[in-house]
This record gives structure tokens, sequence and C-alpha cells, in this order.
């Protein structure tokens, strides 16, 4: 039996703000990151591979895998959500970026690098877009963000949304 989608999730597609994982590639580039999109900068971290992730998992994503096995486009997600009602489950993420000058958006929220998130270097979580991610993207979790910090990003959201976050 199918579950509903979450009413965080009801009105991030009607006001049409999931967007596919290739348009997050595009706005914040690998080559701009800490990383450069490369998976064995990231892996100097912490790092693990679950069959599962959680909201609140801060994950390493690749849009795909060449055939040589070298990677694609690589970028860090924090989950905010699930999308049950699909199979294989898709989860649902905002972007993180080392790109902390961008911090004078009212919709990137600031988030230090500290011994549970095990980020490199402060960043920016990106609030105002969500991305669907499906397991197979997703090469590793990295670490994890409280609950509290998921629900102030849900609110950045909706605030944009409503247009208080401009």
């Amino acid at each position: 039996m199918k579950e509903e989608l979450s009413d965080f999730l009801k009105i991030a597609y009607k006001y049409g703000r999931v967007k596919d994982l290739e348009e997050a590639f595009e706005e914040f580039p690998v080559e701009e990151e800490w990383h450069k999109g490369k998976v064995e900068n990231v892996l100097n971290e912490y790092s693990e591979k679950y069959d599962y992730y959680s909201i609140g998992d801060i994950v390493f994503v690749s849009v795909y895998l060449y055939p040589d096995g070298k990677m694609g486009s690589n970028h860090l997600f924090v989950i905010i959500d699930r999308d049950n009602t699909a199979i294989p489950i898709e989860y649902i993420g905002m972007i993180l970026s080392s790109q902390i000058e961008k911090i004078k958006f009212k919709s990137n929220k600031l988030i230090k690098k500290d011994n549970k998130n095990n980020l490199n270097k402060d960043s920016i979580v990106k609030t105002d877009i969500v991305y669907k991610l499906n397991d197979k993207q997703i090469l590793f979790k990295v670490g994890e963000i409280e609950k509290d910090k998921i629900e102030e990003y849900k609110k950045s959201f909706y605030d944009t949304l409503k247009g208080n976050n401009q």
C-alpha cells in the first residue's frame, strides 16, 4: 500500500519547487566547491554507505557513473523528506554549498562544520528549492543535522513561497 506525500512535499510540488538533480549541478558547479567533485576529497572525512537514509542525513550524491567507473558530477545534500509513494523511495534534499558568500540570500542558511555533520568547511544550505534523489545516486552518508535545523530549513522554504524570504 502506497503512503501519501507529506504536507511539505505536497506544497513543494504544488509550487513547482521540486527539481531534478541535474539542475542542482547546473546552479552549483562542483568545480566551485571545496571538494571539486572528487570522491576521494570527501572520503578523507567520515563516510558510510546505507541501504536507507534518514531525514537530516548529509549525503554525497552523484548524478551518474561513467562506464569506466569514473564519477560524474558530485555534491553534498541534506535529506529533508522522503517520497514514500515512489518505488524505490525517492529522497528529497536541499543542496549544501561551500560558497559561503551566498549567505547574503535569505533563503541560504549557514551550517557551521562540526563533529556531527562532518563537513570540511562552514557551508550554506539552499532552502528555496528541493531536489529529488534516488538511492542509486547517493554514494554515502557524510554526517547528519539536528531535526530542529531541518524544521528551520522547511520554514525558510515556506517563507520563500510566501515571498517573505527574498
